[in-house]
């Protein structure tokens, strides 16, 4: 039987990019998206892949979502792609209450959410994957985005302590930090921002999310067992931790 794969945010952006390559390695794949039905849709008729909409910063509704995943599926969860992220970018002293707890739920809280209710399948089946999918934002920094690199920064510590709890029970967990990749989110940065931005990338473009899914296909991966607790930047050389 296929390993059952679910990958947040997963019909959109890198998201979508890395549930097809799971797809294509043989996983039995469901997608989890929480906005736009119409792109979901979409979604599911060109892939036929799964799609389950919850919201990743509640609780209860990853208990119960999963809990449909594994029915529909037949197994548990053994692949997790935590991908979903948003932004609600602004200074500090203009941002707001509303603004800072939506991002931290979502990009970040979401993490805890999703992993809590794999966690003991995969401690009890002694194999797990799960990934991380951070910013190169939250290594370096972004002015505007202190609730987005306040999140990402916090993925990446929560991937390294999930690690060494879990890597004797052969589950890994690994942290992705992209770069500025060529997604809709990045699509709504004015151009002349993007221009500068991209004047700093020292390969001289944007990354494409395949180009990211492909990292994240390897760490799901039998071959990946020895690494666990990395951060894998795929950044294009414009920052280097």
């Amino acid at each position: 039987m296929s390993r059952v794969a679910v990958v947040t945010g997963g019909t959109r952006g890198i998201g979508s990019a890395v549930a097809r390559r799971l797809k294509e390695s043989g996983y039995a794949v469901a997608a989890v998206y929480q906005g736009n039905d119409a792109a979901a849709s979409a979604f599911q008729h060109e892939t036929g892949i799964g799609i389950y909409k919850w919201d990743v910063g509640n609780y209860d509704a990853c208990e119960a979502g999963l809990r449909g995943v594994t029915k529909d599926f037949g197994g548990a969860v053994e692949i997790l792609v935590n991908n979903a992220g948003i932004t609600r970018d602004a200074m500090l002293h203009k941002m707001t209450p509303t603004q800072w707890q939506q991002v931290i739920e979502t990009d970040l809280t979401s993490c805890f959410n999703m992993c809590r209710a794999v966690i003991e399948p995969m401690r009890e089946g002694g194999f797990g994957r799960i990934v991380n999918i951070s910013s190169i934002n939250g290594q370096k920094g972004q002015a505007g985005q202190t609730n987005y690199a306040a999140a990402k920064a916090g993925v990446l510590g929560f991937t390294k302590a999930l690690a060494l709890e879990t890597a004797a029970k052969g589950i890994t967990v690994n942290a992705v930090a992209p770069g500025y990749t060529e997604t809709e989110m990045v699509a709504e940065v004015p151009e002349n921002v993007l221009a500068k931005i991209v004047a700093q990338i020292p390969v001289g473009r944007l990354g494409q999310a395949d180009e990211i899914a492909r990292v994240v296909q390897f760490l799901v991966s039998e071959e990946a067992g020895f690494i666990t607790g990395a951060t894998i930047t795929a950044n294009g050389g414009q920052y280097m931790a």
